[in-house]
């Protein structure tokens, strides 16, 4: 495919400065965006609710359509019309601080991230080959830390100016990226994809019903679907609803100031690096527990920690003591995700193996949708806190379930027997 000779930039630094640009904007937006929601657009809990469920449906729903200009077109053109919707939806949220525009604004993220999703990878890949992107994920998950970090701490400078003001630059700032794109990304061995392999929705539905029949067969398999599910139900109205209470308290005053836009970009900061460390520290120290046949018992531990950090969240009122809790919740749940990816690979073929872990997907999601309003209403009705605290019991069941599991040794001979 040609293209204008000034479409010459190289491909891996393209893609190196595309992802530092997502990160680097992402977290400018996402770093203030609910203390924006609650101090300047007056969400109530249900409404900060809703607009989580809204992103969720409006990338559940556009994943498909989306993925055909990527397959038929071009991923280079998918990636920059993805990239300047979300950059029109930080940009409508960060000027129009009202409930109906933020939603519009979420459904304009969602589709602009279905553009971009996938088609990323597959670009990069399809640019360098498949040797060499290996190495060049992994640099680029690098580069986009380091982009974060950097716009954590942007949005708290510009947050102590004006709070939708990093909203608003965040969203210019992705336009401008996608003009960039535009002019400098090249694309010279993109292949439509034949027919016969693209997404469509009876694809989908195929893949839901084929995932469902591995789960039916496999008790690991069918028991991480459904802790999925149960996970999704409890952490839509907790990751909304956290940010609420925490305002509610009276910051420290630090280097002259005790403004939340400060706090904020600081909690978030610990929150990065103590999941950084607490995934390195597990590699380091215990790399067994990463890739051992049957981690029912740890997991078991750290689900249980994330029940004790959200009830305990849901219950303290001291303010450190509030985030210390939550912090447990979020160390756990970086800890056992990658603990919990290997087991479940384990248990699955190459044939099946994607078709599962998107069913795992598509549970959690579920589970948000669902559990996301009324939990929202519960917290509009009877308080933060019962919502909280009903979101920690939504999760008690999960210790059980992965105790409930038992280790199933295979021999040679039933080696296609599917575990029990």
């Amino acid at each position: 495919m040609s293209h204008p000779a000034f479409r010459s930039a190289d491909p891996v630094r393209t893609y190196y400065a595309y992802n530092a640009a997502w990160a680097f904007f992402g977290a400018l937006t996402s770093t203030l965006s609910m203390v924006y929601y609650v101090r300047e657009a007056g969400l109530n809990p249900l409404q900060m609710v809703l607009v989580g469920t809204t992103l969720e449906l409006a990338c559940f729903l556009f994943e498909i359509p989306t993925g055909i200009v990527a397959d038929l077109y071009s991923r280079r053109l998918s990636i920059i019309i993805g990239v300047a919707l979300i950059g029109a939806g930080y940009v409508l949220q960060g000027l129009v601080p009202a409930f109906l525009a933020i939603l519009a604004a979420q459904v304009l993220w969602g589709l602009g991230y279905t553009f971009t999703s996938g088609a990323d990878q597959a670009w990069i890949t399809d640019e360098i080959g498949t040797d060499r992107v290996g190495s060049v994920m992994v640099r680029s998950q690098q580069v986009s830390l380091a982009a974060t970090i950097a716009g954590i701490v942007s949005a708290g400078a510009l947050g102590l100016i004006s709070l939708p003001l990093p909203l608003v630059l965040s969203g210019a700032g992705m336009i401008l990226v996608a003009l960039v794109l535009a002019a400098f990304m090249r694309e010279e061995n993109f292949h439509r994809t034949p027919a016969a392999e693209r997404e469509t929705f009876r694809e989908m539905a195929d893949t839901f019903k084929h995932g469902l029949s591995v789960a039916r067969r496999r008790p690991v398999v069918r028991t991480l679907v459904l802790i999925s599910l149960i996970s999704g139900l409890s952490s839509e109205a907790f990751d909304r609803l956290w940010s609420v209470k925490i305002l509610n308290f009276t910051f420290p005053t630090v280097f002259g100031t005790s403004d939340p836009a400060f706090w904020f970009a600081v909690l978030a900061l610990v929150g990065t690096l103590l999941s950084l460390i607490s995934s390195l520290g597990l590699n380091k120290l215990s790399p067994e527990r990463v890739g051992a046949s049957h981690p029912n018992g740890v997991l078991a531990l750290l689900s249980l920690l994330q029940v004790v950090g959200v009830i305990s969240f849901a219950l303290l009122d001291h303010l450190w003591l509030a985030l210390a809790a939550m912090w447990l919740r979020t160390i756990a749940d970086t800890l056992a995700w990658p603990i919990e990816s290997a087991w479940l690979n384990r248990h699955v073929d190459s044939r099946s193996r994607a078709t599962v872990i998107s069913m795992v997907s598509q549970a959690n999601a579920i589970g948000q949708v669902a559990g996301g309003p009324p939990l929202g209403a519960l917290a509009g009705r009877s308080g933060l806190r019962t919502a909280l605290v009903t979101s920690g019991l939504i999760l008690t069941p999960i210790p059980a379930l992965y105790l409930r599991l038992r280790e199933v040794r295979r021999t040679d001979a039933d080696k296609q027997v599917d575990p029990v």
